[in-house]
């Protein structure tokens, strides 16, 4: 199964959230049975960002949206880290600075975008603006209508400029959702991360649906995709994940650059500075 295609949304499908099984695991049982594939493809992409960052050809920018608890930080954690950290960054969109706010509301995005042979993933990112913002009311329905077009435009621009861009978002179920509420009330490691906002936000659950719905159809591209990851068996997202990457990063046939020096001439010195 080619996972690129499998779970890609195609450029003016409409989105049904409902369609989509949060609890798909491909082939596989349990975490036991994909943890084998899943290291195969950590080292494949370990690889292909190395060639990435040798090549400088290409940027990759990767997109990770999700409701609250959807794993985009155990995605960070459990398959992108695999990368080297010399050429890969994470940038974090969280609510708005007053410098981000005196600018358009993609000014902040195009700032932490990637430049060639890096790697950038957006915990969050420029979509949190047709997302959180229209459920939220924080700006008029005019004004968030009108910004899938932009996103689209800005997507296009970074295109043209060889970045390569993949965007996932990680489908849970509402019923997925508060188990892990619980588990992070429960275990004092995770305690941090529980704020009053996360059950107040909960009673806007089918409006996030439809946001997320609209995002996913009129902003997945043919070179810009969203890929729609069934996510509440953590193990089959981090795979899921991988496995598209590394597919979509193959198709670029990267090679290494040629040397920019005597290779010869370095073997002649390397040998004499052995000898003497």
């Amino acid at each position: 199964m080619n996972y690129l295609e499998r779970f890609k949304v195609s450029p003016g499908a409409r989105v049904k959230l409902k369609e989509f099984d949060p609890s798909f695991k491909g082939g596989h049982k349990n975490h036991k049975s994909a943890a084998e594939e899943t290291a195969l493809y950590q080292e494949k992409l370990r690889a292909l960002q190395d060639l990435l960052y040798a090549e400088r050809k290409h940027s990759l920018l990767i997109c990770l949206q999700a409701l609250d608890t959807g794993g985009k930080d155990g995605t960070i954690n459990h398959v992108l880290g695999a990368m080297n950290p010399q050429g890969c960054r994470v940038a974090a969109f969280k609510e708005p600075s007053a410098e981000e706010l005196a600018h358009d509301f993609l000014w902040r995005a195009h700032k932490a975008a990637p430049a060639k042979g890096e790697v950038v993933i957006f915990n969050r990112s420029h979509y949190e603006d047709v997302l959180i913002v229209r459920v939220n009311n924080l700006v008029a329905k005019n004004v968030w209508s009108r910004r899938y077009d932009l996103i689209n435009a800005f997507e296009k621009d970074l295109i043209e400029h060889e970045t390569q861009i993949l965007k996932f978002y990680l489908h849970i179920s509402k019923e997925e959702q508060l188990k892990r509420f619980k588990q992070r009330l429960d275990d004092p490691s995770k305690n941090w991360k529980i704020s009053e906002a996360d059950y107040k936000e909960r009673a806007y659950w089918n409006k996030y649906i439809a946001a997320y719905e609209e995002a996913l159809s009129r902003c997945s591209t043919k070179d810009a995709p969203w890929f729609v990851i069934p996510s509440n068996h953590k193990w089959f997202r981090d795979l899921a994940v991988a496995r598209i990457v590394v597919e979509h990063l193959e198709t670029l046939k990267m090679k290494y650059p040629r040397p920019t020096v005597d290779l010869g001439h370095i073997r002649r010195e390397y040998h004499a500075a052995k000898d003497a």
